[in-house]
């Protein structure tokens, strides 16, 4: 048994499984570096890639979640203090009053600039250790292809495929 733990450790889909957890752990503090760099401190920088990925479109929780994956209970809190801190606006539908409608503010657009800047950034840098656009496409294609056997594996419908209504 310990020899089959031990060659299931050292497979390739292990140290992949590893690294994709790794390389988002470093991520988050290469985003978290750019906001000290800034002198920001009332936002992290989970809550940072919230608002990025939230740009200039105006949407729910629900929307939110659904579309970057995010916790529903995280979004909850993290949206909770993004508004508190002027980062999101909040306000209620006009043609649905139950329902809570979020967009950037002008405070949380000046941050997003501040990200596209750390991103440009990068891109430029990516030269500097050969990772080219279409080697970047090359491990896209495969971590989609890690997406949808993930996918698979819980039932959900194919990545792209369009849901039943």
């Amino acid at each position: 048994m310990a020899a089959r733990r031990e060659a299931l450790v050292q497979h390739p889909y292990y140290q992949s499984i590893l690294l994709i957890e790794r390389l988002h752990r470093h991520f988050l503090e290469v985003v978290k570096a750019e906001l000290d760099r800034h002198g920001i401190q009332d936002i992290n920088n989970v809550q940072s890639l919230i608002l990025y990925n939230i740009g200039s479109d105006e949407l729910t929780v629900g929307e939110l979640t659904a579309r970057g994956y995010y916790l529903g209970s995280n979004v909850s809190y993290n949206v909770k203090k993004m508004v508190e801190n002027d980062y999101l606006v909040q306000e209620r539908s006009q043609h649905d009053r139950r329902s809570v409608r979020l967009r950037v503010s002008d405070k949380g657009m000046a941050l997003r600039d501040k990200l596209s800047d750390m991103f440009e950034r990068h891109v430029e840098g990516l030269a500097d250790i050969e990772m080219s656009p279409e080697v970047l496409r090359q491990v896209n294609e495969s971590l989609m292809r890690m997406e949808r056997f993930w996918s698979e594996r819980m039932g959900f419908p194919p990545v792209g495929a369009p849901s039943a209504a």
